[in-house]
Formats: structure tokens, C-alpha cells, sequence
């Protein structure tokens, strides 16, 4: 007796709490989506990774695809047609090209005017060199003032990460046209690095977001067997992998490297075991006032959504807001105007949470 008791206590203390966060599937069916970004308060663009990009109005809930003429997107593994981002009547486009020899991809993005029924791109940047491997190609976009940071994966080759002369496993910073800023870490004493290489020794960084409140860009980012992490961007630093594990290890079961070291860059979140951390965003709005400056963490593996409270550095609190609701998160954002939160899923799903 006295264990339904509490556990009739519980029950309703859940339902309580759940009671105040409401769930919309705006629409369903989608096909692999990846990635949304608002146009204005009443119309998204996103992807699919098959190559398709489309607008919906989230009132009428209609669907328009857009017809647009890049042609060497490569649907491979987790590659494909990947994040979206609209910013000033321009999109933004990252995706898996095919780099014209057998399977060989690199993670590139386009630029091109936003016209809802066909869009001409024209490719920016392109990560050097070309990888044979359908894995760990990063993608996410973020615009600060006149630039754009892209994360561009290290494609299963871990070591390649911390070799500067080579894009994969870093974040890339360049100017919104594609040319190279002249401030960048080569130019005030990196000699050796690649022009457009912001930091180096990630991973898989699927999550990028820049806060409204301090103006810092943070990261989210796939450790391999443990080691998921959330951390911030830094100017010339390196993240360590694949020195460093991040407290995971390989597949196999052998050890990576320590979690930390003096000398690398440290994340303010590690998870061990992994989550499979995906988007983030930098919470900023009405429907959720309380929650402004903190991050919202989405995750593939657990179908979670976290929030994580900090200060500088330091994580001080970290809270499962929901899990396994709504399926593998593959994409958030804040709807400026009413605060509200919409998600991807990978179930090809829309969701809109609100209050």
C-alpha cells in the first residue's frame, strides 16, 4: 500500500509538472528532416537529407518545395542536404558533396538569394580534402555580425582533427561572401593553420548556436563511446581530439586519452555516457522567461530535451526537461516573436512547444 502510495504521488507530481508544457505536431511525414530555420514568424525553410528544400507555413500548414540547382549533394550515411539558415533574404546551406571520385565527399556550403519557388547557389566553402566516409560531417551554421561559422566534422579520422592544414575536425570561420577574414587565428600567430580554421579538435560538433546574451558561440558535440560534450567556441584553441576522450573510449573498448588536460580548451558539460547531443540552442523569449540564458540541449540517443544552466564556464545546474516524447531531436529553434520552441524529429515530424 505504501508503495502505490507514492508511487500515485509521483504519478501526478509528473503530470503536474508536464501539465505546463503543451505539445503541437505541426506536420508529419517529413522525410529525413535535418534542419529548420524562420523566414519570419509565420514561414520555416528546411531540409531533407535526400536533397529537397521546402517552406511551410506554420498556420495553413501547407508545404512548397523549392527547386534549387545544387546537384552534387551526396545522401551518404549521415550525410546529405544538412542545415539551413535564412539571414537577410539570404539562405545558407551546408551539405555532403560529391567531390567527383568514388564516394569521396567533402562538407561544403552554398549561399544563394531566397526566392520560394527556385534558388541558385553558389558554393562558399568546401572542407579540404575530400573524405571516402559517410560519417561525422558537423554541418551546423551560425552567423556573428559579418561572419559565418560552420563545424565541419572529422569523417571517422580522428587524428585529423589536430592537423591544422587540413579542414575536418575544427570550426571554420569565414566572411558571409566566402572570403577569408583577416583576423583569423592564421594571421595573429598560427602560421600553420588553414586560413578559414577557427579552433580545431572536434569531433562530430552536430550542435551550434550563438547567445543572445554574452555573444559567445557555443558547441555541442559526439564524443565516440562516452564523451559527448557542450562547450564554447574559442579563438585558436583546440578541443584535443582525438588526444583527448572526452571520458569515452573507441568502439573496440580501448582507451581514447584522458577527459582533460592542461593546455586544451575544456567543455562546460561532459556526458558519459553518451547521449548522441544534437542541436543546441541559447534559450531567449516569452513563453519560457525563466529559462532565458540558459542552453537547450537536444539529443538523438536518449530523445531528450536538457537545459543547462551556467556561469561562465561552470555548469550549475543541469534539468531533463522531457524524454522520448517526441523521438530523435534533430533540430531547434526559438520562434522569436511568441518565444515558443519548435523541433525536428526523425520520426519526419514537426513539434512545437509552448505554454
Amino acid at each position: 500500500m505504501k508503495k502505490l502510495f507514492i508511487f500515485l504521488f509521483f504519478f501526478n507530481f509528473s503530470l503536474l509538472h508536464g501539465s505546463e508544457i503543451k505539445f503541437e505536431k505541426i506536420i508529419s511525414g517529413l522525410d529525413k528532416p535535418w534542419s529548420l530555420s524562420f523566414i519570419n514568424q509565420e514561414n520555416i525553410i528546411f531540409t531533407e537529407k535526400s536533397g529537397n528544400l521546402f517552406t511551410l507555413n506554420l498556420k495553413d500548414k501547407k508545404k512548397s518545395q523549392i527547386k534549387h540547382d545544387l546537384l552534387f549533394i551526396l545522401e551518404d550515411g549521415q550525410g546529405g542536404l544538412l542545415d539551413v539558415l535564412f539571414h537577410e533574404g539570404e539562405i545558407y546551406l551546408s551539405y555532403s558533396e560529391y567531390r567527383g571520385m568514388r564516394g569521396y565527399t567533402s562538407t561544403s556550403v552554398a549561399k544563394g538569394s531566397f526566392d520560394k519557388q527556385n534558388i541558385k547557389f553558389k558554393t562558399i566553402f568546401r572542407a579540404e580534402p575530400p573524405i571516402d566516409s559517410g560519417y561525422h560531417f558537423g554541418s551546423r551554421l551560425v552567423i556573428k555580425g559579418n561572419h559565418l561559422y560552420i563545424t565541419a566534422g572529422e569523417r571517422g579520422q580522428g587524428m585529423i582533427a589536430q592537423d591544422p592544414s587540413k579542414h575536418p575536425g575544427s570550426i571554420i570561420r569565414i566572411n558571409l561572401d566566402g572570403s577569408i577574414p583577416k583576423d583569423n587565428p592564421k594571421f595573429k600567430g598560427k602560421k600553420d593553420w588553414l586560413p578559414e580554421i577557427f579552433q580545431i579538435g572536434v569531433r562530430n560538433p552536430q550542435g551550434m548556436a550563438l547567445s543572445p546574451f554574452d555573444n559567445k558561440i557555443y558547441l555541442s558535440n559526439h564524443g565516440a563511446k562516452g564523451g559527448d560534450w557542450f562547450g564554447v567556441a574559442n579563438f585558436g584553441e583546440n578541443y584535443g581530439w582525438k588526444i583527448l576522450g572526452w571520458g569515452g573510449t573507441n568502439y573496440s573498448g580501448t582507451k581514447i586519452g584522458p577527459k582533460w588536460k592542461p593546455g586544451f580548451t575544456k567543455a562546460i558539460k561532459y556526458w558519459v555516457p553518451s547521449i548522441a547531443v544534437s542541436a543546441i540552442t541559447i534559450y531567449k523569449g516569452k513563453t519560457f522567461n525563466e529559462w532565458n540564458g540558459d542552453a537547450l540541449v537536444t539529443s538523438l540517443k536518449d530523445q531528450s530535451l536538457r537545459k543547462l544552466r551556467f556561469k561562465g564556464n561552470k555548469l550549475l545546474e543541469e534539468e531533463i526537461i522531457f524524454k522520448g516524447k517526441i523521438g530523435r531531436i534533430r533540430d531547434i529553434k526559438i520562434q522569436k516573436e511568441t518565444g515558443d520552441i519548435f523541433m525536428l524529429s526523425d520520426k519526419g515530424e514537426l513539434w512545437r512547444m509552448y505554454k
